[in-house]
């Protein structure tokens, strides 16, 4: 696996302190990532967002939805509701096995709800800028006491 040096792009950038740590875990290629449950990722507008998962045989108590440090967990645990009755089957094409997925957020990305329909999890995520991020307009003080106004807003 390829190591790269982000030091040159830190002598002109403030705040990506983040950078590196994101490169270096989009460069891990795990073999043993897991494929279930499916899931899509749709982008409804600029700043809202939908995650939808295929988690058929799962009901709202068997799921669990944890956001922290920019990460979405979501994991599923089947209880049985056949306790102790063993079943034959004749062939298991529906998984009933305990999953964990883990889905890395941007900044200023919550998670608004959460909804369970027709065997697809929901999950609806939204990108709220607080009004000290976004960019404002600085006024340059010259020494004959007129100002000027630099719009920053206009990219």
């Amino acid at each position: 696996m390829r190591t790269y040096d982000l030091t040159p792009l830190f002598r002109s950038t403030i705040g990506f302190d983040n950078l590196s740590r994101l490169i270096d875990s989009a460069m891990k290629v795990d073999e043993a990532v897991p494929a279930y449950p499916p899931y899509n990722i749709e982008k409804l507008n600029d700043d809202a967002y939908r995650i939808t998962m295929a988690v058929a045989g799962f009901n709202e108590n068997e799921l669990n939805l944890v956001t922290q440090d920019n990460v979405l967990l979501v994991t599923g645990k089947q209880t049985s509701d056949d306790a102790g009755e063993a079943k034959v089957y004749l062939h298991r094409g529906i998984a009933a096995r305990s999953f964990e997925r883990r889905f890395q957020l941007a900044d200023h990305v919550k998670v608004t709800s959460a909804s369970l329909r027709d065997g697809l999890l929901h999950v609806e995520l939204k990108r709220e800028v607080p009004e000290a991020k976004k960019p404002r307009a600085i006024k340059i003080e010259s020494g004959d006491g007129g100002g000027k106004v630099i719009d920053q807003t206009a990219n």
